[in-house]
């Protein structure tokens, strides 16, 4: 099949919404704890299935939402009526916050045609986009996976990466990386991994949740010191917002890993080096 891109924009996805192979997610997620799918319920895109971050996660780990067995993962999106080779788009309420996070899932479970929607459910809603309201009820379809492992980082991968003095890129608030905010989970050391680099995700998005343009996105990782070559390792908070950074170098032709574990675990821990500072 031919590559897309890995963004759409909401007139994009309108144009496209009578696709049969076409499925549509919201993967919306609240660091509060509010439920996103009564959110769902009030008001989706049309044709929308909910893909939720947290049930689609390895529930025998105590870190949140990490990534599932390829099984799991198989099993339920293929209940909310996805297969491998449809072309995939996913959103959240926010703008470009958690989509991401879904779109890397998939990438991870060997999709190509996934595309993060720009601007989110509010992009829709200035385009004027309809939305349906209430439950959504998929035909079940058959995904099959095939997982890239080498897209996942684990705490040994990132504590070989910080001694080899490859990058990596922690995409919180640079208040909470310098560690002079505190940590929205208890339980968690405030700071950053010795060696990695700050790049909150919001720079790399517009005032209304948009990416920004091909040449601010470079312009962010160059002054990080990242070139083309590189191949760096993203971390957050718990593995979510890490991934817009890696959709940024998705659509710069680039291509990164994801520390799924994030501060969640390594901030968590009482055998990994903190250090705190800009």
């Amino acid at each position: 099949m031919a590559a897309i891109s890995s963004l759409v924009s909401a007139p994009e996805l309108l144009a496209g919404l009578g696709d049969p192979r076409l499925r549509v997610l919201d993967a919306s997620w609240h660091l509060d704890g509010t439920p996103a799918p009564p959110i769902f319920e009030t008001g989706h895109i049309p044709g929308a299935a909910f893909f939720d971050l947290e049930t689609i996660s390895d529930q025998a780990n105590p870190l949140p939402h990490m990534m599932p067995s390829s099984e799991q993962f198989a099993a339920q999106v293929g209940a909310l009526g996805v297969s491998a080779t449809d072309r995939i788009v996913v959103y959240d309420t926010f703008g470009l916050f958690t989509a991401a996070r879904a779109w890397w899932m998939f990438r991870a479970m060997g999709c190509d045609r996934v595309q993060v929607l720009d601007g989110g459910l509010p992009a829709w809603k200035r385009m004027g986009g309809s939305l349906e309201t209430g439950a959504a009820s998929p035909r079940p379809s058959v995904f099959k996976p095939d997982p890239r492992q080498q897209m996942i980082a684990d705490l040994a991968r990132v504590r070989a990466a910080l001694a080899a003095g490859e990058p990596v890129l922690d995409a919180r608030a640079a208040a909470r990386f310098a560690g002079t905010a505190p940590e929205p989970r208890p339980g968690l050391r405030a700071g950053h991994m010795p060696g990695a680099v700050n790049l909150p995700f919001g720079e790399l998005l517009t005032a209304e949740g948009l990416m920004r343009e091909p040449e601010a996105l470079e312009a962010a990782f160059a002054v990080r010191g990242l070139g083309p070559a590189d191949r760096p390792i993203a971390s957050c908070g718990s593995g979510v917002t890490a991934a817009v950074p890696l959709l940024a170098l998705a659509l710069l032709g680039r291509e990164g890993v994801l520390y799924d574990g994030s501060w969640a675990e390594w901030g968590g821990r009482d055998d990994t080096e903190v250090v705190t500072g800009p």
